[in-house]
């Protein structure tokens, strides 16, 4: 799966106030910390473990290039 070339770009639509800190790691460990923020990251398992446990402050950024 390494080097696969596949990639996700996640779009932060919420903010991490009066959430658990697990919560806020996470998004900071996905590159986001701001609204609106943007974050390419690889397509792998952990990723996508990871915006599972914060969807519902993100949500995945359909690209049409």
């Amino acid at each position: 799966m390494a080097g696969s070339g596949k990639t996700i770009t996640l779009e932060q639509t919420s903010s991490p106030n009066r959430r658990p800190d697990r919560q806020r790691k996470t998004l900071i460990g996905l590159g986001l910390n701001k609204l609106h923020r943007r974050s390419t990251l690889e397509d792998t398992p952990s990723v996508r473990g990871m915006v599972a446990k914060v969807s519902h402050m993100v949500r995945i950024v359909e690209d049409k290039t």
